[in-house]
């Protein structure tokens, strides 16, 4: 990476993550959106994970396609060919491997898997190992997904998504292995930081949209920060007005 000024000896680089893409921009959860993201300087881009009717993994945050698409069936419904109906223009529900492939062209950044429960867990593995993409991706989501994906790999990456301010009992961390614990940013503070380190783990956090919140973060040492607005992230991480 890059820097436009020298970070200080003590601050490490902090991770831009883009929330569902670049969604101010284009529709949160398609490949405009991801490209968009990849354009802006993310480190990695979040996707949400939802299954269609034929166990297909699309991206898609909500179990319905309603908010976004107009359309009240739920995805699970909903067969990836029936999809195609709801395309507007560039604009349509994209699969998880063409989401892999698009992250996988810009050579560097990562795809970061949401998994809100483990049921999607095995249908999403299999299209990463299908693509040979395991270096590609990695996963959040609580702790019911994660041990759903750590039981089908040993060696994936995983940020587990945790909205208590204790951490998580010493079980849990040796089942799940986890590189990251990952609060909403209003948990995070120096001595949250400091605690996940005593257990072995960098922090990342969401969904951080407000200069002020961002730079804030980066100063508690915060390993990862995801956000709405990747292009003002970028310029906070980068130390750049």
């Amino acid at each position: 990476m890059s820097l436009a000024a020298p970070a200080p000896a003590d601050r490490r680089p902090v991770l831009a993550v883009a929330h569902r893409g670049d969604p101010y921009r284009h529709r949160e959860n398609t490949l405009p959106s991801v490209e968009s993201a990849l354009a802006a300087g993310a480190d990695a881009v979040e996707v949400d994970v939802q299954l269609t009717r034929d166990k297909v993994p699309v991206l898609l945050h909500d179990p319905t396609l309603e908010r976004l698409w107009g359309d009240p069936r739920a995805i699970g419904r909903v067969t990836t060919e029936q999809l195609d109906e709801l395309r507007q223009g560039e604009l349509a529900v994209p699969t998880l491997a063409e989401a892999i492939k698009a992250v996988a062209a810009a050579n560097g950044p990562r795809l970061l898997i949401d998994l809100d429960e483990p049921g999607p867990a095995a249908a999403t593995w299999s299209v990463v190992t299908g693509l040979g993409a395991e270096r590609v991706v990695a996963f959040c989501g609580p702790a019911t997904a994660m041990l759903a994906v750590r039981e089908l790999t040993p060696d994936a990456e995983i940020a587990l998504t945790w909205k208590q301010p204790r951490m998580p009992a010493p079980a849990l961390l040796r089942d799940l292995r986890p590189r990251f614990l990952n609060p909403p940013f209003g948990l995070v503070t120096p001595r949250f930081v400091e605690a996940a380190a005593d257990e072995g783990l960098a922090v990342s956090t969401w969904t951080a949209d407000l200069r002020r919140t961002m730079r804030r973060l980066r100063d508690t040492g915060a390993a990862s920060i995801t956000t709405n607005r990747i292009s003002v992230l970028r310029s906070v991480v980068d130390g750049r007005r």
